[in-house]
């Protein structure tokens, strides 16, 4: 199969593949040892966890390119081009380069039969293993143990949070799901958990194949000041260190989480100190508690929430940088997500809600979110819109008649919605 364009390629491995989402690692296994017979990959680190993930690689990606080094990171969901997911140094790789490794992958494939998220992976690691890096930077899509990452050995691996969704594939439970997500760990290597109450399923994990288990709060920690923080781990103490440029509360959890990897792989890839406090003021995640400010409107808030736990994140952030501002939200969230457990919890911080269309088979349909709301006796709830430019212009009216807060939450495609728009504006 030969495409020569990008669309082309994605839009046909849209369909190639019978299940979206179909956990397992024999397929992928096979394809990539077709690829890279030798096996030869970069020094690696592979990031899980409910919540936390991209920011956490964020930081992992500043800091070892502030020490001059040549650094991959393989993230998703995109926000608004696909090649946003393959980074080099920071910059995503070109349509050419995606098209050749889809080229290669097909080549190799015979009848093995991908999925979309698959084909990703593959393409990521392929592309990795041609560019010379000195690092490579993982982000597991979904769980762990049976996520396409898992097909590579990394040095050393993170599970950033612990929360309930995905029930469907990882468990119901944070016992079940925390299983899932230790599949990344590797026998005599650091596993590190930012997850200040780990269930004892991973602990048991972690033990019973012989991982080096470093966990927040224990085997490393961090202290606020005024303008500074400092972090600790083993004897190793780094005092006065820049603020996260990421906002919130668990970034300094997330932050903690890259420089205890970063500290347990000093001996194969040494970081300097000056790196580390570079690296923290330079981090940069789009749709992460991301604010806009325009003259004379309403500051606008992106944040890609999408679970109660994200959603707590956001309530903090909120109370803590804009007690004081009325807040209206665009919001609306897929059908395989919590949006009972979100509506409630942010209910009470939430002025007025406006519910925009998004344009994926998995939204929740219009009126199971009015029942949602009507569960949660709200009231102050506009639907209806044709798309989400409408319900933009409703919102923001609102947000800027009132001296309020404009916030977009609840989904990625949300999010991408609004980074397009003003693209498209910049392009005019």
């Amino acid at each position: 199969m030969h495409f020569d364009t990008l669309k082309d390629w994605l839009h046909w491995q849209e369909g190639l593949h019978p299940q979206s989402i179909d956990l397992g690692l024999h397929r992928a296994k096979k394809v990539f040892h077709a690829l890279n017979p030798e096996k030869k990959q970069p020094i690696t680190i592979t990031v899980a966890g409910t919540n936390g993930k991209g920011s956490t690689v964020a930081f992992l990606e500043a800091i070892y390119r502030a020490q001059g080094l040549k650094v991959g990171s393989y993230t998703s969901p995109h926000i608004l081009k696909y090649n946003e997911r393959i980074k080099i140094n920071g910059l995503p790789v070109s349509d050419d380069t995606l098209c050749n490794a889809f080229e290669r992958i097909e080549a190799v494939r015979n009848e093995t039969s991908l999925s979309y998220f698959e084909f990703s992976t593959l393409a990521a690691l392929d592309i990795f293993s041609r560019a010379d890096l000195d690092i490579q930077l993982l982000e597991v899509g979904l769980g762990g143990r049976l996520d396409t990452v898992n097909i590579i050995d990394s040095d050393a691996a993170i599970i950033t949070s612990i929360c309930i969704d995905h029930t469907d594939w990882l468990g119901d439970t944070r016992t079940a799901i925390a299983i899932e997500k230790s599949g990344v760990f590797r026998q005599h290597c650091p596993a590190i958990v930012g997850d200040i109450d780990p269930p004892t399923s991973l602990i048991d994990c972690a033990q019973k194949i012989k991982a080096q288990l470093l966990l927040i709060n224990h085997n490393f920690s961090y202290e606020k000041s005024v303008n500074s923080w400092n972090w600790q781990c083993h004897g190793k103490n780094l005092a006065k260190l820049p603020l996260p440029n990421l906002k919130g509360e668990h970034q300094y959890r997330n932050a903690s989480c890259s420089l205890m990897a970063i500290e347990s792989l000093q001996d194969k890839i040494p970081v300097s100190d000056s790196a580390i406090q570079t690296g923290l003021k330079n981090a940069y995640i789009s749709g992460r508690f991301q604010l806009i400010k325009t003259e004379n409107s309403a500051p606008i808030l992106l944040d890609v929430s999408h679970n109660p736990h994200a959603a707590q994140a956001l309530l903090d952030y909120l109370n803590t940088e804009f007690s004081k501002l009325p807040v209206y939200a665009i919001f609306n969230m897929m059908s395989d997500k919590d949006m009972q457990s979100v509506v409630t919890l942010m209910q009470p911080k939430i002025k007025h809600w406006y519910i925009s269309p998004v344009n994926n088979p998995r939204t929740n349909k219009e009126i199971d979110t009015k029942n949602i709301f009507k569960k949660s006796n709200i009231k102050h709830i506009s639907t209806g819109y044709s798309n989400f430019s409408s319900t933009f212009q409703s919102a923001k009216k609102a947000a800027d008649n009132n001296q309020g807060l404009l916030v977009i939450f609840g989904s990625f495609f949300l999010v991408s919605e609004y980074l397009a728009q003003i693209s498209e504006k910049m392009d005019t």
